[in-house]
């Protein structure tokens, strides 16, 4: 056991003794040394709870004869961070919470881990140190949250945010949005809605490293406590099987979690997290790979923010694993070899499940859509690539030509947006927000919400090298790569130049001649740094673009 270094033999006396002054007894110190790697905080709604979750993992590991040790990480709440300063540290955080998790599971040899987040960076930091420790390992999340009521509607987090808009518009009065932002957000949970933290929880789920159930029981379900309980016992068969992450986590897996990704129409986010962490586990995935799965799997599932369906609706028609046994349907089917951590394979799990709604969980020959939830555009303004969620776009804005209005921070455009200096045919263009940039690669949830508020959801696109909520919808189109502070063509554009968003035909371009590109670039000169100390500081310097997953270099 990776253990003994510091609980066998003589020499070990003191670290023994050290244990034991926290009330390890020595039947305790023999057993297998499992790290719960947690993120409960307060400031956090999809944490509040992770303490009950973790009592209940703790359990799972006692019932099957090891020893739990609890260690805490940081967290995010982009919702919280979102529209000032805070939202620059919020993908930044990631990498720390990636490198918290492998120290304390270097420095501390615990034999295997259970890791608990619940949202945005929390999941993929974890799952990057889990593949890089790669001791047996698996992840069990906190679950989604509610969705609430309000006048016998389903809302959620973004309807807040778009109820300010609303009352810009003046379709929506100041009290209303009082009532509305009382009733939005139930209680714990991660954000109801395919946003980034329920995506990434399902695709944890879908890549073999959560348990069936692990992205969609709701937080409050007693469900949850009962998977978390089941998670402290599966870790303790796979540190007794040998079963690793990076067994778990091989190239089949991860195209089998893309694939649910385009099925549920999950976050665009997922094109950063899901290619960095397939980077722990040796395994490449250029951004190229998100349309070649895009192209052969439908998207059968209409989750909120783009479709009327909940988290809650969709775990009560078979979840993730119900989506699964229905992309056994699509031409090129599912990797069923590939191990997962319940010890068995996923065509072994997925043969009890079952779609007892398919109002939910359409079929692949009756889906929303065609093609997958994400789009990944090309183009003279993208010559790297640009991301977009086109199963949340409206079909009229497929494919969209208009002058760009341009801005140089998020905060000028939610300015003139909600000034209603914005105009339907416009392309709002938001620069110098990347990973270099923002720095921190900042989401734009306030400005994409804006527009919808303002009614112009079906007539004005946006483009920006920053990025977007997982509740954003609508013709939004980020990660343009390479930057702006990179000198990307998106640092050329000027107020309106034309240009073309066509996701139909995964193109993002601007109506620029090639000379005049040129004499702009010869002109152009990088901006001063917008923070200059601290970790955000230090990580613009070593951030590599949004194309590639922006991990540090």
């Amino acid at each position: 056991m990776r253990s003994d270094a510091v609980t066998k033999g003589l020499e070990k006396a003191p670290h023994r003794s050290l244990f034991k002054a926290m009330g390890y007894t020595n039947e305790e110190i023999q057993r297998p040394l499992i790290g719960i790697g947690h993120a409960h905080n307060e400031i956090i709604p999809g944490h509040i709870h992770l303490d009950k979750i973790v009592e209940a993992v703790k359990a799972g590991v006692r019932m099957a004869g090891g020893t739990p040790i609890a260690f805490a990480t940081i967290g995010v709440c982009d919702g919280i961070a979102m529209s000032h300063k805070g939202m620059k540290y919020s993908l930044a955080s990631r990498e720390i919470i990636a490198d918290s998790v492998e120290i304390m599971g270097q420095a501390h040899p615990f034999d295997a881990m259970v890791l608990v987040p619940n949202c945005d960076k929390v999941v993929p930091g974890m799952l990057m140190a889990m593949l890089r420790l790669n001791i047996p390992a698996l992840m069990v999340s906190g679950g989604p949250m509610l969705t609430g009521r309000f006048h016998g509607k389903d809302v959620h987090l973004i309807s807040v945010f778009e109820g300010v808009g609303r009352v810009k518009a003046k379709t929506m009065t100041i009290d209303e949005l009082n009532e509305l932002e009382d009733a939005a957000c139930p209680g714990c949970g991660s954000c109801a809605g395919m946003f980034t933290a329920n995506s990434m929880n399902c695709l944890t789920e879908a890549l073999g490293l959560g348990l069936p159930g692990n992205g969609t029981i709701p937080a409050v379900s007693a469900a949850r406590i009962r998977l978390a309980k089941q998670a402290g016992m599966a870790v303790m068969n796979l540190f007794h099987e040998e079963i690793r992450p990076r067994d778990i986590a091989t190239r089949e897996a991860f195209e089998n979690a893309m694939a649910v990704d385009m099925a549920l129409g999950c976050s665009t986010n997922t094109v950063l997290h899901v290619p960095a962490i397939a980077r722990e586990a040796g395994v490449d995935l250029p951004l190229v790979s998100f349309n070649e799965v895009s192209s052969r799997v439908p998207h059968i599932c209409s989750l909120i923010p783009g479709g009327p369906h909940s988290l809650q609706q969709l775990n009560e028609a078979g979840g993730v694993q119900a989506v699964m046994r229905e992309l056994l349907n699509t031409e090129a089917g599912l990797h069923q070899n590939v191990m997962t951590v319940t010890g068995q394979t996923l065509g072994r799990n997925l043969q009890s499940a079952k779609v007892p709604d398919n109002d939910i969980i359409r079929t692949v020959a009756d889906p929303y859509h065609r093609q997958g939830g994400i789009a990944v555009l090309y183009g003279n303004l993208a010559p790297e690539g640009a991301v977009v969620k086109q199963s949340a776009v409206a079909p009229e804005m497929m494919s969209h030509t208009g002058p760009a209005r341009v801005f140089d921070s998020e905060e000028e455009a939610q300015a003139a947006i909600l000034a209603g200096r914005i105009n339907a045919g416009d392309v709002v263009v938001i620069r110098y927000c990347g990973p270099k940039g923002g720095p921190g690669m900042p989401e734009m949830l306030s400005p994409t919400s804006a527009i919808i508020g303002m009614g112009l959801g079906k007539s004005v696109a946006l483009i920006t090298d920053g990025r977007f909520s997982g509740g954003t919808q609508g013709a939004c189109v980020g990660h343009v790569s390479p930057e702006a502070a990179e000198g990307g063509p998106i640092a050329l554009l000027r107020e309106g130049d034309t240009i073309v968003v066509d996701i139909t035909n995964k193109r993002l371009h601007c109506e620029i001649d090639e000379a005049e590109m040129a004499e702009r670039r010869g002109a152009w000169q990088p901006p001063a740094p917008k923070i200059t100390t601290g970790y955000v500081a230090r990580y613009a310097r070593m951030v590599s673009s949004g194309s590639s997953g922006a991990v540090l270099k």
